[in-house]
């Protein structure tokens, strides 16, 4: 390979494309792969400019660097990160790397040009990056896929959680709904067996006056074990999302003094209920719920005031919202119970000799959550409590 038989094989024979090209840019010797990729036939290269073989956009800027070249001749590989072009005989591009390497013979510069085509290494640059981006894009989607199951699953654990401990609650409510009736039940129930013998008593002795009071007390009785069941049935009722907030147009004065006639018989002889009404009467309310709200806050201050007095009921029709308080001159709520006061089965301190199962506070707060209101209060022992709620319209 050493011979010049060796060195004309090699140069034959290489399977990349070579070039000698003198210092103007001439092609002095070309060899059959560079012929062949360029599309031309065997000497037709030589004596032409090397420009030739370069697209005609860049054709003049290859002089210039050809140029400089020239002047600082050096080995140096081109193509690596570049986007090189050349120009086939027929005028169609491809991509291509180039090598140089300068030499002189006989006191000529000359410059030896190795190239290569690229077309097949950039369309596996460019599958490999589409593949990567498919690739990514897969992961991507999959990754997404995963967490939006991950996100399902943990919205459904949430969900049993959530089922599971509503479950848990509504069978502790119903152990202490047990054991509170078993208790609550018990006082009436017998109340009303002793009653019931003693109206008959009196009723044969022609002692009307026993005997009513006697019916009163049966009365009074089947009155504690209804609201026992109603504010057991009302808490079932919102823990199991049975109720809902319709509200509609009424006219709130007419509405209070409707509840405040079907509670007269409720009061004692000695109380007295008020109502006063300031605003307009027009609103937009759901009337049960509200009920049911004014129906445990009015009977708590005819409960709790066992030495009579006047229970004030007290309504302001503002623009933005409905204010109505209900007052009474009773036993009030000692402070240490206040901040537990609207918990379940919660009975105060100086309230466990009056008949009650403590639900209704937590009813009221649940009924207002569902008509976006709120409740606040103000109580001291002995002097009575003012509970005040407001409702946006």
């Amino acid at each position: 390979m050493e011979s010049r038989e060796g060195s004309d094989a090699l140069f034959l024979y290489a399977t990349e494309g070579i070039l000698v090209v003198n210092r103007v840019g001439e092609i002095i010797r070309v060899n059959p792969s560079a012929e062949r990729l360029f599309g031309y036939e065997p000497g037709e290269l030589n004596g032409r400019k090397v420009e030739v073989l370069i697209p005609q956009s860049l054709s003049e800027r290859h002089t210039s660097h050809r140029s400089n070249y020239g002047n600082n001749p050096h080995a140096r590989s081109m193509g690596a990160g570049m986007n090189l072009k050349g120009l086939r005989k027929n005028g169609t591009e491809f991509p291509v790397e180039i090598s140089l390497s300068p030499y002189s013979e006989n006191e000529a510069d000359f410059v030896i040009a190795f190239i290569v085509d690229a077309t097949l290494r950039i369309l596996a640059v460019e599958k490999l990056k589409s593949d990567s981006a498919e690739l990514e894009k897969q992961v991507k989607n999959r990754t997404l896929i995963l967490e939006e199951a991950i996100d399902e699953l943990e919205k459904t654990k949430r969900e049993l959680n959530n089922a599971l401990q509503k479950e848990k609650d509504l069978n502790e409510l119903k152990s202490r709904f047990v054991s509170m009736a078993s208790h609550e039940f018990r006082t009436p129930l017998t109340t009303m067996l002793s009653s019931l013998s003693l109206v008959r008593k009196y009723g044969e002795l022609n002692d009307k006056e026993n005997e009513f009071k006697h019916v009163n007390k049966i009365k009074n009785s089947i009155k504690n074990m209804t609201e026992i069941l109603n504010d057991f049935l009302s808490l079932s009722k919102l823990e199991e999302g049975r109720i809902e907030n319709v509200p509609h147009e009424i006219n709130v004065q007419v509405f209070l003094e409707e509840i405040i006639t079907e509670m007269q018989p409720m009061k004692t002889e000695d109380q007295n209920i008020v109502l006063e009404h300031t605003g307009n009467v027009s609103a937009k309310l759901d009337e049960k719920l509200l009920k049911n709200i004014l129906f445990n806050l009015i009977s708590n201050a005819i409960k709790f005031s066992p030495n009579g007095g006047d229970i004030k009921v007290a309504s302001v029709r503002y623009n933005s919202h409905v204010k109505i308080s209900v007052s009474d001159n009773g036993i009030g709520i000692p402070e240490i119970d206040q901040q537990h006061l609207f918990g379940r089965f919660f009975r105060g301190h100086n309230a466990t000799h009056i008949q009650g199962t403590g639900l209704g506070l937590s009813i009221v707060i649940k009924y207002l959550e569902l008509m976006n209101g709120k409740i606040n209060f103000e109580s001291s022992e002995d002097s009575g409590t003012t509970f005040t709620i407001i409702i946006p319209q």
